[in-house]
Formats: structure tokens, C-alpha cells, sequence
């Protein structure tokens, strides 16, 4: 892993960094450090996954789980939509929206109060629920450049997403 050094939380706020994985271990040790950096923000944080169909937005959120101590099946939501995870300090869902045909898709499922509570919300696809998810803290941008290899490009548009990326990033 490769991360460039953070900035202070006030000039990180919009900042762009740019993370090369070289393998799924990397993305793993990523997941690790932002399963500490969570900490900080009480788990409560929005986190959009762009990328292509097998950019690594499912192994990611994968081994963001079981850094938080998720133990058991990890399933995909491509068919459920969320899957969610009570853990001892907060909530966890991860959402997909591939499958959905029109934004409305996320008001006709409910899930306003969803990210209107507390908790860690991984969003894979939010393209597609655009208009009506709330403004994310960390947008992760994941382009395969290998077999095993990532080039993510990570935007923290809002403080809390700047708090989270100092400390995911500070050693």
C-alpha cells in the first residue's frame, strides 16, 4: 500500500488522495487501518464505492468487515440490496444499487431512515440512487490496473471524511 500523506483535517477537506494496491493484501492492511480510523468518528460515516463490475468494491467492503470482527458469511447485497451487521460499537450496512433501474428505487425501498441513523454505510454503485442518498464522506474510486492490482483514487468531501482519512493514513 502506498498512501500519500494526510493534510491537516482543514485542508483535506475536498482533497483527492491517490492509493495504489498492489494486491488484496494491501487492500486488506487499507481495511484494517480504516476499521482503526472508525474509531474516531464513532463508526458513523457514509462511504461511496465506484468502480467497475470486479474493481475490488466487494472484497473491499469484505475485509472492511472483518476487520471490524464480522465473522461468519460476508454476502454480496447485489440481490438483497443491504446486508447489515450489529457490531458491539455501531451499525453496519452495506448497500448495492446495481440492480437498481431508476434513483426513485431507493425511496420505494425505504431507505430514508436508513441513513438518517447512526452507523457505517458502504455504498456500492450510488450512482445509481443519485438525488437521493446524502452526501458521502469518503467517495472511493476503484480501477483495476492488474490481476490483483488497484489504483483507488479516495475524495473526502466533509470533515468527518477528512477525520477519517487522517487518521486511517497517520502511521
Amino acid at each position: 500500500m502506498n498512501p500519500e500523506s494526510p493534510s491537516p483535517a482543514t485542508d483535506a477537506v475536498a482533497a483527492n488522495h491517490t492509493l495504489l494496491w498492489s494486491s488484496e493484501a494491501d487492500t486488506q492492511a487499507f481495511a484494517a487501518r480504516l476499521a482503526d480510523a472508525l474509531q474516531t468518528v464513532c463508526g458513523d460515516a457514509l462511504i461511496a464505492l465506484h468502480g467497475d463490475l470486479g474493481a475490488g468494491k466487494t472484497t473491499l467492503v469484505r475485509h472492511i468487515l472483518r476487520a471490524l470482527g464480522v465473522s461468519g458469511r460476508v454476502k454480496s447485497p447485489t440481490y438483497a440490496v443491504v446486508e447489515s451487521y450489529a457490531l458491539p460499537a455501531f451499525a453496519v450496512w452495506h448497500l448495492d444499487f446495481y440492480r437498481f433501474n431508476d434513483p426513485q428505487e431507493f425511496e420505494d425501498a425505504g431507505l430514508r431512515d436508513l441513513f438518517a441513523s447512526p452507523g457505517l454505510k458502504l455504498v456500492e454503485w450510488p450512482d445509481k440512487a443519485q438525488g437521493y442518498l446524502p452526501d458521502a464522506d469518503w467517495q472511493l474510486y476503484l480501477r483495476s490496473t492488474g490481476d490483483s492490482s488497484r489504483t483507488v483514487t479516495l475524495q473526502t468531501p466533509s470533515a468527518r471524511g477528512a477525520q477519517l482519512w487522517s487518521a486511517c493514513a497517520s502511521p
